[in-house]
């Protein structure tokens, strides 16, 4: 069923229902007119703002989603060699520093101009990857915790994932680990159980901790057996002997 038969449907119901609670109370009406007009604005006043609040909120998110995406294209755009020129209408970069700066700039418009938006999150989470990617490790954490703490459950866990990944390489285990085994023990749709498994154990597998990193493996490999997951445990088993 559709979203709009789904909410006409609601509309429609709601009505019958209001309809017959207003015969009934047609005598009591009459008695307190006066009040009833002063309580009757005042509910249409903050239901007007809470509707159209929530139709500017989506127009302003279906506007953010349509810059995400290009900034996300920024990112992606190929590099060209160093000398060779620019194509008209063909944007290109010289350098993976230059593409970061300039996708940069595009998140922090995003995240600017739709600060109450569920894809200025999103934004807030690619500022945390260029500046990672730019060496700038204070900003990417910076930047990664505050979409942590955001409330949008599902973009806060890659955010995790990633700031946990950023702590790995610059040799702060012990809070890695601390945040692999939050998304461990609370999985989303978008970092799934094994996959923090995965990423916990290579991190201890990379810190010369091969007993920590032989005990998640062999969790994984028996909690995912035949699954892609449960084979690669196992080729990492091998690897650790």
């Amino acid at each position: 069923m559709r979203a709009e038969t789904r909410h006409q449907l609601k509309q429609d119901a709601f009505s019958r229902v209001t309809i017959d609670a207003a015969g009934r109370t047609a005598d009591w009406t009459v008695a307190h007119r006066s009040t009833l007009i002063i309580v009757t604005v005042a509910v249409a006043v903050v239901l007007a703002a809470v509707i159209g609040g929530w139709y500017y909120l989506r127009a302003q998110d279906e506007k953010a989603s349509f810059e995400l995406s290009q900034a996300v294209r920024t990112m992606d755009t190929q590099l060209r060699l160093a000398g060779t020129p620019e194509q008209p209408d063909v944007p290109t970069f010289t350098s993976a520093k230059e593409r970061a700066q300039a996708a940069t700039k595009q998140f922090q418009a995003i995240v600017d101009k739709y600060p109450h938006t569920r894809t200025a999150d999103m934004a807030h989470y690619f500022l945390g990857v260029t500046a990672a990617t730019l060496s700038d490790n204070a900003a990417a954490e910076r930047n990664f915790k505050e979409v942590v703490s955001a409330g949008n459950r599902e973009v806060a866990a890659v955010a995790k994932s990633a700031l946990a990944s950023l702590y790995g390489q610059t040799n702060r285990v012990k809070e890695a680990a601390t945040l692999y085994q939050e998304l461990i023990n609370k999985p989303t749709a978008s970092v799934s159980k094994v996959a923090a498994q995965l990423q916990l154990a290579e991190l201890y597998q990379n810190s010369n901790q091969p007993l920590d990193a032989k005990r998640i493996y062999e969790q994984i490999k028996k909690e995912n057996p035949g699954a892609e997951a449960g084979q690669l445990a196992t080729q990492k088993l091998s690897e650790l002997k």
